[in-house]
């Protein structure tokens, strides 16, 4: 039977001993299950010798279910946020070999025609899976969603790689349905929005390219084409954000190293950023929940990186400038003992749990299925559709008026106070980062480069504030009670002669910085 029309998939990745719980467990809450029907498929990918159909963002293939093979073109391939949504036209054939005569959609072969371009084809990988699948109908609704576990490999030349994913794809109903049933089958699995498609992975691996190790994961940058409208540039943004939260989620479970709790963090900052640049245009409602949720992250992966720093950056590098008579081992031992069983415990329970699984899946939600609408705003269309130029520009001079606010009292600032600077700095920097590609680089480098010197002073500073609440932190008693009292002493006395200095240049930043001419006004 053939069929056309817009796929809307969503693509995760699990570990497969946790993969093979969930596909064994029963019923999936707010959805009618049916029974699973488990099946071999084996799918054969072509392209032409300088993979056009590829770098055109199209798959072909043919795949074998049983005795039947059906051919599949899927135009506009892709993965954003584990978010598939290809328009795809599938048509039985007699065997392995390709056939385009069986496509009735003229707008597809057109396109097959034009990409192609006469030359020929050729069989580039297969992937040989067992689907295990079933069909899920939400009960409030009837929306129809089928998920799907796959495991198995992709095969190229010589080579084996293994795959596992779960799929979900909407067959019909409102695309919301689709997350909603990820929810409910997921609950508290820690997952991985795939970042490619299985047509991509295979592409990869016949290059010899193998998938690419867990570790922290930094934001790309956000870019956009002239007029983009202010929703898709809010949507661009959302995607940046969700990409990196989620990939450092899994970075911070997988390994100890400080820098996934910070870019865990970073992420979550730039989200919280971004809905306060995009206030204007959203719905509170259905906003507030999520950057609730991101605020409770991001303070608890605070906890762990502000430990990561006192440790790191604070303590450790005095080692060796202090004297002899100078020992750290009890005090370096007892904030390693924190980080280790309070802070990192409390971070990693809360991130393996359902509940920012839920988060997670909600903001993809938001970001997918145009969460930030308000039905009772009756000017949010004219503000969605404005160009982001004109947004922007109203949005960073808003942020810089709260900096100046501060800055303007510099010398009166409490040390709260100097931390609340820093944060609208913060916020600052973020949103030219996201606007920055508006505007021409030589204007906006200079500022943002002045922005990152006075965030980097401010951290220091935050950091000697947090040093000097190590006395109450690390209440050591017995014999090593003296020895860490002379190392918190010299820590302390060692950084606040730092950050006099520190503080000094500070100023002499923040004038050359309300100088800097404003490139966006």
């Amino acid at each position: 039977m053939s069929k056309s029309g817009r796929e809307i998939e969503l693509k995760l990745e699990l570990d497969p001993k946790a993969q093979d719980a969930i596909r064994r467990s029963g019923a999936v809450e707010g959805f009618a299950a049916g029974r699973a029907v488990t099946k071999p498929l084996q799918s054969i990918y072509f392209d032409t010798p300088d993979q056009a159909l590829r770098k055109a963002k199209i798959s072909l293939r043919v795949r074998k279910s049983g005795k039947s093979w059906l051919q599949t073109v899927k135009i506009g391939t892709g993965v954003l946020g584990g978010l598939s949504s290809a328009v795809e036209a599938e048509h039985p054939v007699a065997g392995r070999a390709l056939d385009f005569s069986v496509i009735d959609d003229e707008a597809v072969r057109t396109k097959l025609d034009e990409t192609i371009a006469g030359a020929p084809l050729s069989e580039c990988f297969e992937t040989v899976v067992k689907r295990t699948s079933r069909q899920l109908t939400r009960e409030a609704d009837g929306a129809h969603v089928e998920l799907a576990f796959d495991t198995g490999n992709i095969l190229a030349g010589e080579g084996s790689l293994p795959l596992a994913e779960l799929e979900l794809e909407l067959k019909s109903g409102p695309n919301s349905a689709v997350f909603d049933a990820a929810k409910a089958v997921l609950e508290d699995v820690p997952f991985r929005f795939s970042p490619y498609s299985k047509a991509e992975r295979g592409f990869r691996f016949s290059e010899g390219l193998m998938p690419e190790e867990i570790e922290p994961f930094f934001a790309g940058d956000v870019t956009f084409s002239p007029g983009t409208s202010v929703e898709l540039a809010f949507r661009d943004v959302l995607r940046s954000c969700l990409v990196q939260i989620a990939e450092n989620r899994i970075a911070v479970l997988a390994s100890e190293a400080p820098e996934g709790p910070h870019q865990l963090r970073v992420g979550l900052r730039r989200l919280r950023s971004a809905f306060r640049l995009f206030r204007p245009i959203l719905n509170p409602v259905t906003l507030l929940p999520l950057d609730a949720m991101a605020r409770t992250v991001a303070n608890e992966a605070g906890a762990m990186r502000d430990l990561d720093v006192l440790v790191e950056e604070i303590v450790a590098p005095l080692v060796e400038k202090a004297p002899e008579s100078v020992s750290f081992d009890a005090l370096l031992e007892n904030l390693n003992a924190s980080r280790g069983k309070d802070t990192r415990t409390t971070l990693t329970d809360h991130l393996k749990s359902a509940e920012v699984n839920g988060f997670l899946v909600d903001l993809a939600a938001y970001t997918e299925c145009r969460g930030w609408l308000d039905p009772g705003n009756f000017d949010q269309t004219a503000l969605l559709a404005k160009p982001i130029e004109a947004h922007s520009s109203e949005a960073l001079t808003k942020q810089w008026k709260k900096v100046l606010k501060y800055g303007k009292r510099l010398e009166e600032l409490t040390i709260p106070e100097r931390h609340e600077m820093r944060k609208a700095m913060k916020k600052m920097r973020y949103g030219i980062e996201f606007f920055g590609s508006l505007y021409p680089q030589d204007t906006v480098k200079p500022f943002l480069k002045r922005m990152k010197k006075l965030q980097d002073i401010f951290g220091y500073l935050n950091d000697v504030a947090m040093a000097e609440q190590l006395p109450s932190k690390c209440r050591i008693e017995g014999e090593k009670a003296l020895p860490t009292a002379q190392a918190i002493g010299f820590v302390i006395g060692w950084h606040e002669a730092q950050a006099q200095t520190m503080w000094h240049h500070a100023k002499g930043y923040w004038e050359a910085t309300r100088e800097t001419p404003k490139f966006w006004t």
